[in-house]
């Protein structure tokens, strides 16, 4: 485990309040019992094509004109 990255959670958790802390223990339970599942790319190629150029286009523009 990275020192850094759990000293950082602990120093952002004295900072909240204790109905926040008990949220962030509720989520962080939630990480370790959960898996990722993903599906294979070969099952996703049907939807290859699936939208419009055009449309495609314009989430292009619009994630390019996004400010994070």
């Amino acid at each position: 485990m990275n020192s850094s990255i759990l000293d950082e959670v602990i120093e952002q958790l004295r900072g909240m309040s204790e109905n926040s802390q008990k949220k962030v223990l509720e989520y962080v339970k939630t990480l370790n019992h959960s898996s990722i599942q993903g599906i294979p790319g070969s099952q996703l190629l049907r939807f290859a094509g699936a939208i419009a150029p055009d449309d495609i286009a314009l989430m292009q523009e619009a994630i390019e004109q996004a400010e994070f």
